[in-house]
């Protein structure tokens, strides 16, 4: 047994899940790095960014950080703030979901609310400013997730779990935000000799790729209409990008907890979905990895309620059921592949 003195001991090693296989031998395995403390793979890049700013003298012993955050990265700094001794303070809004501001609080941060946006959606550009404002009145450190290379540092060690526990990965899928996840951990894997491909995935009505900007619900991922991309999204590493829409993302977070029991994030989910949309058009014996980025008990009360997801017109039945015959599509090819197998047997034998 493992007795460790700190919670942040723990982060990593986190452990893959098969989700779907095709007749071609293609798996799709899910990253569960939900399950670090916290319940986010934000508190690895959380941790690495205090390092660095120790490191570097840009946060001294007793000090103060404050980051605008959509509350996984917060739940991360809050959590090595209080095992180092610093205040922490969070800004944030009320797209936020409910259970990540009641961790933060419970993890002892200090909440600053701003509005939000005329016709609802994240409020991203204000809690920026916000906190930039705290920052220069205090003298807190602000880490600035989207363009502080600690964020992408943070998952060098992701990188080197997944080349460990696969020894190949064709392709990692993921959501993006401040994209941090992805191109931290394909850097990595790539500076060790791997090919791996990067499929990025946002929602719907943000603009990092270039399409038109619009309301979302999915939380943690994308930017809206007039908040700058930082540099963390790293376009010259990725190979593919996709936009899904609230309705399919949730779909595919709420499938999946049928299927398996594991409740993940809506932002998960939009990734799940682009891998399952796509996943026969990896060649045969590929090893497709999506990366889980939070749990989904954050969201019990929005992505996993039905009447939350009325009311914001986002409930599509007919989005689950093609999530549903995606997964039966694949079980059969598999099937089908055993006969096949077992028919050239008969016939070898013969």
């Amino acid at each position: 047994m493992s007795i460790v003195q700190r919670a942040s001991e723990l982060i990593g090693d986190t452990p893959l899940l098969e989700l779907a296989r095709t007749g071609t031998g293609t798996r799709l395995l899910l990253k569960l790095d939900h399950l670090n403390p916290t319940g986010s793979c934000k508190v690895r890049m959380a941790r690495q960014m205090i390092d660095e700013a120790e490191r570097e003298g840009r946060l001294l012993p007793g000090g103060r950080i404050v980051e605008p955050t959509s509350g996984n990265t917060g739940c991360g700094l809050a959590l090595v703030a209080l095992e180092r001794g610093y205040r922490f303070t969070a800004v944030v809004d009320r797209h936020a979901a409910r259970e990540k501001l009641r961790m933060l609080t419970a993890l002892g941060a200090e909440l600053v609310f701003v509005e939000t946006p005329p016709g609802g959606g994240v409020a991203s550009v204000q809690r920026r400013a916000v906190a930039a404002r705290i920052a220069e009145e205090t003298g807190a450190f602000h880490p600035d997730q989207h363009n502080n290379a600690g964020n992408a540092n943070g998952y060098t060690g992701l990188a080197f779990e997944l080349a460990r526990q696969l020894g190949t990965v064709d392709a990692l899928i993921a959501a993006v935000g401040t994209g941090g996840s992805l191109c931290g951990t394909i850097r990595a894997m790539r500076s060790a000799g791997h090919a791996t491909r990067a499929v990025a995935v946002e929602p719907e009505g943000s603009i990092i790729f270039g399409g038109p900007p619009g309301l979302y619900h999915q939380t943690g991922a994308g930017s809206p209409a007039g908040f700058p991309v930082g540099s963390n999204i790293d376009r010259s590493v990725i190979d593919a990008a996709h936009r899904v829409s609230d309705a399919d993302a949730f779909a595919g977070a709420r499938v999946v907890a049928r299927r398996t029991g594991v409740l993940v994030g809506g932002t998960t989910g939009g990734a799940i979905h682009v891998a399952l949309r796509r996943l026969f058009t990896f060649p045969a014996e590929s090893t497709v990895v999506v990366l889980c980025n939070d749990a989904g008990e954050k969201y019990l009360d929005s992505v996993y309620d039905d009447d939350w997801l009325r009311e914001r017109g986002v409930f599509d039945e007919l989005a689950h059921r093609r999530v549903h015959r995606w997964f039966a599509a694949y079980d059969e090819s598999v099937r089908a592949a055993a006969r096949d197998g077992s028919a050239r047997l008969v016939e070898v034998g013969a």
